[in-house]
């Protein structure tokens, strides 16, 4: 069949207000932990979780905080076990927190400085801490300034520093399930620190950071469905490290970091054309070693170090309402739409496989091969959008859904 590429107009609407308004921050409750850098988040279901990180005192903490974005407040949860912590790792797989590795000290030199390897679980459900089998890498010596993501039902992390003058290329996937950790190909970027990454379907994006010499403005794409990296567009900026990152959709987001001096912008990655687009500079002061993560569709960057200091603040970002995807035409239909109980489907090429329902937070709702019909009347009214994928698990279709 004859292919052509095309754009496909997908409106990300609020589920709550139809509003064209795009591409904007918003200014949102300070951190209730105060100020402080180099701390990590998490995010589970509708609430963010940040905590750990180096205050303006120099003391490094174990505290954690979680955020409810509806009624823009914070409130304190149990402390994660074990050690006190900066430039550790986090992420979450289906309704856990994962905390780990990092610096028990504000200088690496210092006397009885430790950098730390063990590993741990976090349930919202109870407010609880649970140790996990510790974070192998470099022969069991931990890692600090190393950067992570999840993808599915696992976790990765990549990168880092083991000590002065000792960085670490090494790739290492965590699964859950059997809590186990397994090496997977090395991050061919070359050794570093300060790396930043996020991820978008199958696969997890790496790349900036430096190895202390050099300041990187490169980007890689690791497929956790083959284990294999590829080199994407650099991102048409400065170089720099420590940055902040967040997904929301199947759009990938960096902002701000520092690369001698500090930085303020904010880039968008479309994986669909391979290309990065400048948006909506950050709505405070330029900063670096903060934390990013996305909630409900919008993305939330705050705390860090600027040009005054250590920052508390925190500002949420409403992405631009309409994006394009350039894709191939490949005859997938599906109807009614909208409807308030089911889609029925229509195929006439071979290539679709999988097809899979989201909600605006990048929630998977529905997934099988090739189906005839979806049924939809139990999931709340609102736009959703559905992805068709290829044998090779490659995103060829993406459509609106209405809900009524």
């Amino acid at each position: 069949m004859t292919k052509y590429l095309k754009t496909i107009i997908f409106i990300l609407f609020s589920q709550l207000a139809f509003s064209q308004t795009q591409n904007f921050w918003t200014k949102k409750s300070d951190f209730s932990g105060l100020k402080r850098e180099r701390a990590v988040a998490f995010t589970i279901d509708d609430r963010a979780y940040v905590g750990t990180g180096v205050d303006t005192a120099e003391i490094v903490h174990k505290d954690f905080w979680e955020y409810d974005p509806v009624a823009d407040t914070w409130s304190q949860i149990a402390d994660i076990p074990g050690s006190v912590r900066r430039n550790a790792i986090a992420f979450s797989v289906q309704g856990f927190g994962y905390v780990g590795t990092g610096m028990d000290s504000v200088v690496a030199t210092a006397p009885g400085s430790s950098v730390l390897n063990d590993f741990w679980q976090y349930d919202p459900t109870t407010n609880s801490w649970v140790q996990k089998a510790d974070f192998p890498g470099g022969a069991n010596s931990g890692v600090y300034f190393a950067t992570s993501f999840s993808i599915d039902s696992k976790g990765y992390i990549c990168g880092g520093k083991r000590g002065p003058n000792n960085y670490t290329n090494e790739l290492w996937e965590y699964k859950p399930s059997t809590d186990s950790w397994a090496q997977l190909p090395n991050f061919p970027g070359g050794v570093r620190y300060q790396l930043s990454s996020f991820s978008i379907d199958f696969k997890g994006y790496v790349g900036l950071g430096t190895d202390q010499d050099i300041y990187r403005k490169d980007f890689w794409a690791f497929d956790v469905t083959t284990n294999q990296w590829n080199q994407i567009s650099d991102i048409p900026a400065s170089e720099r490290s420590s940055a902040m990152t967040f997904s929301i959709g199947q759009r990938g987001y960096v902002c701000m970091g520092g690369n001698g001096g500090l930085l303020g912008d904010l880039w968008e990655y479309n994986p669909f054309n391979d290309s990065w687009s400048i948006r909506a500079a950050y709505g405070g002061s330029e900063r670096k070693n903060g934390v990013g993560f996305t909630l409900n569709g919008k993305g939330y960057v705050g705390t860090g170090k600027g040009y005054s200091g250590k920052k508390a603040s925190f500002h949420e970002y409403t992405p631009p309402a309409i994006l394009t995807i350039e894709e191939a035409d490949l005859d997938f239909s599906f109807y009614p739409n909208p409807t308030q109980n089911q889609l029925t489907l229509s195929y006439t090429s071979t290539q679709i496989k999988t097809i899979e329902l989201y909600n605006l937070s990048g929630k998977q709702l529905f997934s099988a091969i090739r189906p005839d019909a979806i049924n939809v009347s139990q999931i709340p009214k609102g736009v959703y959008y559905m992805i068709a994928k290829s044998t090779t698990n490659d995103i060829i279709s993406t459509q609106k859904v209405i809900v009524q």
